[in-house]
């Protein structure tokens, strides 16, 4: 796992060439924006278990066939199968933000997801819709501007949603 500093540098040292002002100035937004990244993680991850749990009551109740008998969330053990994952992906997800990378997402928890999903007869289709719940939730809590950091978080909160939507179209 790289964060965004280790990535350019690893980059340019590739190709034996000098970081570009293009790639400082990114780098030097992001310090700026530093802040607002960490907020944003603290806040969703100090309302995780409120944010998984919101988008599980809810994916249940537009797919109630997912808790009736014979359904991939029935039985407390399977629903505490998928509470886990959705937990896990949120986690990913806030490592990513933090990083400004989501490599490790898809290193550390998206690779061969799906392909586990279908072995183990799980919609990914619903596990999508699971993770595209959440998002909702953790963008809305982000977003609220009451205590943290001031500024334009357009940037950031598109970011965010692009690591939500990445992990949604890797298991979907």
């Amino acid at each position: 796992m790289l964060d965004a500093f280790a990535k350019v540098v690893s980059q340019a040292d590739a190709r034996g060439e000098y970081l570009s002002s293009g790639q400082l100035d990114a780098l030097s937004a992001m310090v700026a924006d530093g802040n607002k990244r960490m907020d944003t993680v603290n806040r969703i991850t100090s309302s995780s278990s409120t944010i998984v749990a919101d988008a599980a009551r809810s994916l249940f109740a537009e797919q109630p066939q997912l808790i009736a008998p014979g359904g991939n969330a029935y039985t407390s053990r399977r629903m505490a199968a998928c509470l886990r994952d959705m937990e896990i992906i949120l986690r990913y997800i806030t490592y990513a933000i933090f990083s400004g990378d989501g490599s490790v997402l898809d290193d550390r928890c998206l690779n061969g997801l799906r392909e586990t999903y279908l072995a183990l007869g799980t919609p990914g289709a619903s596990v999508a819709t699971g993770v595209q719940k959440m998002k909702e939730a953790a963008l809305a809590i982000a977003n609220d501007t009451n205590g943290i950091t001031r500024g334009d978080c357009s940037a950031l909160m598109s970011e965010v949603s692009g690591y939500f939507d990445r992990a949604a179209s890797a298991v979907g």
